[in-house]
């Protein structure tokens, strides 16, 4: 399709999985759109993940509803799978997706309806933008990272595998879902690691028999409307070796040393806060105080569910949280990388709108903004827990769909003729 002068009712941006559920509800809905990606469908799934990593779901669970994965229901799909799934997906429903083409800016129509939308391939003319692209835009490095050159330093976005790493020990900073795997497949490989730990949840991956995307679910977690107060806690969860729950003391009797949340960097060292021990024991609390809310909710409801009593017992307390280490010297702890799991941040600089935060997050009522026609989709707490999650996008794309046909509606209104 020839892009340069094309005028189409809705722009897609990004062909990830919240670009092809926004595509296939409007085709649901007989809306003409066309899906724009600079890359490849699902890119971020082939190239923007380490190696081994597999989703964080069940694959019954992390899905759209009308395909299925090809595998055992409970299992946790490799990352490429899941691209191969969403490029299979986009076939099934005959979305019309370009690759290849990478949306520079998009503007206002001056004194008319619409948006002018500049692509690497010409100008495109869109009525509605559904802006697709993810929640994982811009790697996020604080400004405490040294600037020793000497040092390798890399965000988990591009972190591949253990051969990756120069000789030496490796500091992670970050203990939520991606620090968590990556500090566990570098120790697993020989590696000495340092586990900087902030705080954070630490479900359980199963309790009971049931995942714990099943206990979101029944327990209406999912739905939650209201983010976690900033600064927005570490989401410890994996699907790593079949799904296992995350267990920080298991992690320091394994060799990993575990240390409290990184403070600063001072010429050739690193020293850390001390609340070590509160960053986890009350992850502890609030895991234990989510396993009594699964059981009452068994309990209520007359469930025969296998107990569990050993989910509620913890290991000792390993000697790095016993003695915690308050700083580590580069030279002398032969420290030679710093993987920074420390999240992502916005980048919308294409978008010319007055609808952004200072920190650069959409300013949104359920993907909505107040420049009409320019909506949003697969971003966190979009309208809930769910929203940046497989399943949960396709429900919010779903909505979004419908809310651009019932604003077509009134824009199809013509009053009718008075009669003389």
């Amino acid at each position: 399709m020839s892009i340069d002068n094309k005028s189409v009712d809705t722009l897609v941006v990004g062909s990830g999985q919240a670009g092809i559920a926004m595509s296939e509800h409007l085709g649901h809905l007989g809306i003409e759109h066309v899906v724009l990606e600079k890359n490849r469908i699902a890119e971020a799934w082939r190239t923007r993940r380490w190696d081994s990593l597999v989703a964080n779901g069940p694959c019954w669970h992390d899905k759209f509803p009308n395909m299925d994965f090809p595998h055992d229901p409970d299992s946790f799909v490799p990352h490429g799978e899941v691209a191969e799934y969403f490029e299979n997906y986009a076939k099934m429903i005959d979305a019309p997706i370009e690759t290849g083409v990478e949306v520079q800016n998009i503007v206002k129509n001056k004194n008319k309806k619409g948006f002018s939308v500049t692509t690497s391939q010409g100008t495109l003319f869109a009525n509605n933008v559904v802006v697709a692209t993810g929640p994982f835009q811009k790697p996020l490095i604080p400004k405490i990272a040294p600037q020793d050159t000497s040092l390798y330093q890399i965000h988990s976005d591009h972190y591949k595998n253990p051969e990756q790493l120069p000789e030496g020990a490796v500091l992670i900073v970050g203990a939520g879902s991606s620090g968590v795997q990556i500090a566990s497949e570098l120790n697993s490989a020989g590696k000495k690691v340092y586990l900087s730990v902030g705080p954070h949840e630490r479900p359980p991956r199963k309790y009971r028999d049931r995942d714990n995307v099943w206990w979101l679910g029944v327990l209406g977690t999912w739905h939650e409307t209201t983010p976690p107060q900033r600064p927005i806690k570490g989401f410890a969860v994996s699907g790593m070796n079949g799904g296992q729950s995350v267990d920080f003391r298991k992690m320091g009797h394994e060799g990993i040393t575990l240390v409290g949340m990184t403070k600063a960097f001072t010429n050739n060292t690193v020293s850390f806060n001390d609340d070590l021990v509160d960053n986890i024991v009350s992850a502890e609390q609030s895991y234990l105080d989510n396993l009594e809310e699964m059981d009452r909710y068994i309990e209520n409801n007359g469930l025969d569910l296998p107990e569990e009593p050993e989910a509620k017992v913890f290991m000792d307390i390993p000697e790095c949280m016993t003695m915690p280490i308050d700083a580590l010297d580069f030279d002398k702890d032969n420290i030679t990388s710093i993987i920074w799991a420390s999240g992502f941040g916005y980048d919308y600089h294409w978008l010319d709108f007055d609808i952004f935060a200072d920190n650069g997050a959409p300013i949104h009522n359920k993907g909505v903004t107040s420049e009409p026609g320019i909506y949003f989709v697969g971003l966190p707490y979009l309208s809930g827990k769910g929203s940046s999650f497989i399943w949960g996008v396709w429900h919010d794309a779903k909505r979004i769909a419908e809310y651009i046909e019932i604003q077509r509606h009134y824009q199809r209104y013509q009053p009718s003729k008075k009669t003389e």
